[in-house]
């Protein structure tokens, strides 16, 4: 399947688009395929035998759910997992044979028309989501046992049998509680889904999201879900030498102005001018995800130059020290350096809220 762009007048060449109505916005979202590709291929190297799937919820982590599993699915993939149906909807048209769509929440009662008519499968965690979708006939589904998170699935520890009985089980699932870090709960997890495993029978068997792929095959078994990494998330010091940014932030310039000495800048005055200073007003803020955990510590970026942001992020603008670039002017684009690693260490925001956390109002934009 390919998708269908409009050029898009860019100040770089390359890119590929859409404008909502024709409306170009003032910011955007340069979004690397090739990277996306090269970091599926470096996970499901990674995961050894296993097939490696690709978590594309909360509309594939801000990037567009469509877009990321049409480019997944050409290079191969044939996994995917988004969180509820209304998302399931949005990108069911792109389930061709051999590919499958899981939904992480299950089924509620509100669900059962759509999830019956659906080629994507509930993937269960309640007895009362296993008995909802066992009395109406529903056909194949997952099933997700919690290993030691406390959050979806059935208990490990007993009742599974029951549950399960009468279901015809795709995967059987768990989730990692704090693989991105070294402790004794990710052997334990294991050895219980193992342990899971030997209970309840399924066609196959997945444990491992981008973080525990990094753990190594072990927590492998049958079919991995990353998310993160997928995206430019780096999970892992295994990871970072391999995964590639995948989201770019720009900006056009608003305004360039004038700051006196003494001068203050954005809500709250946090920002005092010791000198004379060229500002410039870019149009991005909190509500399109950049947060005010960059205030006073983000960076704007024109090619080498950065420019880093003064005073208070606010809702829909923020302000940058443009003394060291007096080219610029109203009009001209500039990179929000986005490294999801780097920002997040700046604005002590997780890479996840970074990526997730990208708004509406900017037009995404395909190179690749």
């Amino acid at each position: 399947m390919h998708l269908t762009h409009a050029p898009s007048t860019l100040a770089a060449g390359g890119a590929i688009g859409t404008h909502m109505h024709g409306y170009i916005a003032p910011l955007r979202l340069r979004l690397n395929g090739d990277a996306l590709l090269s970091n599926w291929r470096w996970l499901a190297g990674m995961s050894g035998g296993a097939a490696c799937g690709a978590a594309i919820k909360a509309d594939g982590y801000g990037l567009g759910a469509v877009e990321v599993m049409a480019r997944l699915v050409r290079a191969g993939c044939r996994d995917f997992f988004v969180s509820n149906w209304g998302e399931a909807r949005a990108v069911e048209p792109l389930l061709d044979d051999g590919v499958s769509l899981s939904v992480l929440h299950g089924v509620r009662d509100e669900d059962m028309a759509q999830a019956l008519a659906s080629r994507a499968r509930p993937v269960l965690s309640t007895p009362a989501q296993a008995a909802r979708w066992r009395a109406a006939g529903g056909g194949p589904c997952d099933l997700m046992v919690d290993t030691g998170m406390n959050r979806l699935g059935l208990d490990w520890r007993g009742g599974l049998t029951a549950a399960s009985e009468g279901l015809s089980i795709i995967t059987l699932l768990s989730h990692l509680a704090s693989a991105d870090e070294d402790t004794s709960l990710n052997p334990t997890q294991l050895a219980r889904f193992r342990d899971v495993a030997r209970q309840v029978k399924a066609t196959r068997y997945s444990l491992a999201n981008s973080a525990g792929i990094c753990l190594g095959t072990d927590y492998g078994f049958d079919l991995t879900r990353p998310g993160l990494a997928l995206y430019g998330g780096v999970p892992s010091p295994v990871a970072a030498p391999h995964i590639r940014q995948v989201v770019h932030p720009q900006v056009q310039i608003l305004q360039r102005r004038r700051v006196m000495a003494g001068d203050t800048i954005g809500y709250n005055a946090t920002f005092t001018a010791s000198h004379d200073m060229e500002v410039a007003v870019l149009n991005i803020g909190y509500a399109d995800g950049y947060l005010r955990g960059f205030s006073g510590k983000g960076v704007a970026l024109r090619g080498d130059v950065r420019l880093p942001v003064l005073g208070r992020v606010s809702m829909d603008l923020l302000a940058v020290d443009v003394g060291t670039a007096p080219w610029l002017v109203e009009g001209e684009w500039l990179d929000i350096a986005y490294d999801l690693p780097a920002a997040s260490a700046a604005s002590g925001l997780s890479q996840y809220e970074l990526l997730t956390g990208l708004g509406a109002r900017y037009d995404r934009i395909w190179d690749g």
